[in-house]
């Protein structure tokens, strides 16, 4: 059986979009994105009026970070907007040692 040296261009395809999408993946987790950090889809409704929209999710991962910080057994993350210091929701839990 002879071994062809070139890839298929189907091949390439896969490859290339696989390359694009651990790419994108590596850069919202360096970029702390908020979709990332392990919020369910249905708490990302970021102006708060009640309705979910496909935006709203897009800037999950695109617009707002998730700033974790940790304080003896008390645990936060900030979510704000890229960029600005201010916070859009902060979300805190205090965990017991076993």
């Amino acid at each position: 059986m002879a071994f062809k040296g070139r890839l298929s261009n189907r091949r390439i395809a896969v490859f290339a979009t696989m390359a694009v999408l651990l790419l994108a993946l590596g850069w919202m987790r360096y970029t702390n994105a908020a979709a990332l950090s392990g919020m369910p889809f249905k708490d990302m409704d970021w102006n708060e009026d009640g309705a979910l929209t496909r935006s709203e999710v897009l800037q999950g991962f695109f617009t707002v970070t998730a700033v974790r910080t940790r304080e003896g057994n008390r645990s936060c993350v900030d979510y704000r907007r890229r960029g600005s210091p201010d916070s859009i929701r902060v979300e805190c839990r205090t965990e017991t040692a076993p």
